[in-house]
Formats: structure tokens, C-alpha cells, sequence
């Protein structure tokens, strides 16, 4: 099986990995502005992308599996929504 990101699913992938980078440019920008740098800001970003994008990738690696062709591409979407949700709600509360 390879990796198939069509259509909006590509679009989505590329909409929740920009606001993982433009929340973590400003997580780096407040800790630079603060004088405290630590560890735990790329700590969390590299674990956000296991737990956040890695199930995105596999669901879309599954989707040859699905007799319907829906089945997944719904819970893709549903999956990717939160993450949106879950970034947009963080950059809210660092602003």
C-alpha cells in the first residue's frame, strides 16, 4: 500500500500541519521574547505529531480497505477537524 493523500484530504494535511508550524512559531516567539527557551516546546510538537498527525496518515494508508470508500475518508476528516479545532483554540490562547 502507498500513501494516497487525494484531493481534499491533501488540502486538509497541508491546513493542519500550517497551524502546527504558526502555533509553534509562536510558542518560539513568546519563550525567545520571555528569555525561556526549553526543550519542552519541541518536545510537545514532535508528540503532537504522533499522536495528531501519524493516526491522519495511517487512516489514509487504510483506504484501500474500505469496500465503501467513505467509511474512512469521514473519520479522516473528523480526525483532522479536531486537530484544527485543537490548534486553532491554542493560538487563540497564546495570543
Amino acid at each position: 500500500m502507498t500513501l494516497t493523500l487525494t484531493g481534499w484530504m491533501l488540502y486538509t494535511m497541508w491546513v493542519v500541519l500550517g497551524l502546527m508550524g504558526l502555533s509553534f512559531l509562536l510558542g518560539l516567539y513568546q519563550s525567545l521574547k520571555a528569555s525561556s527557551f526549553s526543550y519542552n516546546l519541541i518536545l510537545t510538537y514532535l508528540q503532537d505529531l504522533l499522536y495528531y498527525v501519524f493516526p491522519l496518515f495511517l487512516i489514509a494508508n487504510m483506504m484501500p480497505l474500505d469496500k465503501t470508500g467513505w467509511l474512512l475518508q469521514i473519520g479522516y476528516y473528523i480526525g483532522a477537524l479536531g486537530v484544527v479545532i485543537k490548534y486553532i483554540s491554542n493560538i487563540r490562547s497564546k495570543m
